[in-house]
């Protein structure tokens, strides 16, 4: 970020919000500001771009092209969490400056824009990518160049990696969990499939397929349609034609807008219970664009809702509006994202470095109690454990929580029997 920008953002509203939303954090999370110093030479010895001053980082999402409706949240998240840490001191004494960079909805720019991250501007920590496609493409350059990567999005599972912290909740604890609920508080026996065609919703369809098949329920259709797809009416006739119990949804992005009020025009209730439509995939931002109005009734299973009435979540929401609006609304990726420069404060000051190798090394254990969504904390795997729950979307475009598991879920990316 340039000078120029930092002096701007210095009286903008965002800045100006940030003493009432830090007021409303839980006292815990301003303790870590009172870290003992030390020189860039003793807490950098691998040439990343830290100074006496400041630590530089990226922020890398959508933010044009489709994916930009879902990826613009986590960058308001991350920013915000950016500019609290800096407000409580930053992170070992020092202000952290974002360079941000846009994937536009393109995996082979992610890629690009991962590896001038890491090697041009030498950054301590990326914060960014959406789409499981994103993720896959910039993999091996963290693992090349051994760079680390918060990743905020719920996904499919069956991937760890030294070089990422998975801030958002794998299959078992989003897709089985949610499934588990639906069979069991509802009776459903049959499923119709529906998704974006690539990696998350595929994979995320062949594990919950094979839940319900070995449940002895049935999957009735399963269909996947392209990035940015906006004609649904030849599937909606499929699901009136199939009438499954619950349909079950992976479509992402722009999509989302097309299929939900193609649904509504179609004449199809979602507040009815068959076919119950059940998404893993649309969360508050996401609904913003779509309309309360036209997915009222609808259930998602996710970790985190904007309604959830926890202190911790009061400050956050508040911080988030008064930085960006009244207006404004908070989904589940949304959370994660901002749960991912905490992590890395947490994990850097227990190291006592921004090295990489030594915030790897210090990330396993690291605990959040003053995450949105509740207590977290880092599995050996890198992914957190955490609980699922089940909203349904209201009309004003919050979803009402009406279940959440008793305890935290713990990871396992590579469940037995699914892969």
């Amino acid at each position: 970020m340039r000078k120029s920008d930092r002096v701007a953002k210095k009286h903008s509203p965002m800045r100006r919000s940030l003493m009432k939303g830090l007021m409303a954090l839980p006292a815990a999370a301003l303790l870590s500001s009172s870290i003992q110093l030390a020189n860039a030479a003793e807490v950098n010895t691998t040439g990343l771009a830290v100074t006496e001053d400041t630590v530089k980082v990226g922020v890398l999402h959508s933010i044009t092209g489709t994916m930009a409706i879902s990826e613009t949240g986590s960058v308001q998240a991350e920013k915000l969490a950016i500019d609290q840490i800096n407000a409580m001191g930053g992170v070992l004494g020092r202000k952290i400056e974002y360079v941000q960079e846009d994937g536009a909805s393109d995996w082979p720019t992610f890629a690009e824009k991962a590896k001038k991250l890491l090697v041009n501007d030498k950054v301590a920590a990326v914060f960014g990518c959406w789409t499981s496609a994103s993720r896959k493409a910039v993999l091996p350059v963290f693992e090349q160049y051994n760079g680390m990567l918060y990743y905020p999005t719920f996904y499919e599972g069956l991937e760890q990696s030294p070089n990422v912290v998975y801030t958002g909740q794998e299959a078992t604890q989003q897709i089985l969990a949610g499934l588990d609920w639906v069979t069991k508080e509802k009776g459903a026996k049959s499923f119709y499939l529906l998704g974006s065609d690539y990696i998350w919703p595929r994979t995320s369809n062949k594990i919950a397929r094979k839940h319900i098949e070995m449940k002895g329920m049935k999957v009735v259709g399963e269909e996947y349609y392209p990035l940015g797809h906006t004609q649904f009416n030849s599937v909606i006739n499929k699901i009136k034609l199939k009438k499954p119990d619950v349909v079950f949804i992976s479509v992402v992005g722009g999509s989302n807008v097309a299929f939900y009020k193609q649904l509504k025009a179609a004449g199809i209730e979602m507040g009815k219970e068959k076919p119950l439509f059940l998404t893993i995939s649309v969360t508050e931002d996401e609904i913003l664009g779509i309309g309360g109005e036209n997915i009222d009734g609808i259930y998602a299973s996710m970790k985190y809702f904007q309604s959830l009435p926890n202190d911790n979540n009061k400050g956050f929401v508040d911080a988030f509006k008064a930085a960006y609006g009244d207006d404004i609304v908070i989904g589940d990726v949304t959370q994660a994202a901002y749960l991912g420069p905490w992590l890395w404060k947490a994990a850097v000051e227990k190291a006592g470095s921004f090295d990489i190798d030594k915030v790897r090394a210090a990330t396993p254990g690291i605990e959040l109690n003053t995450a949105p969504e509740g207590y977290v904390r880092v599995h050996e795997n890198h992914h957190l454990w955490s609980r699922t729950r089940i909203g349904q979307a209201q009309p004003d475009g919050q979803y009402k929580v009406v279940f959440e598991t008793d305890d935290l879920i713990e990871p396992d990316p590579f469940p037995a029997g699914y892969q």
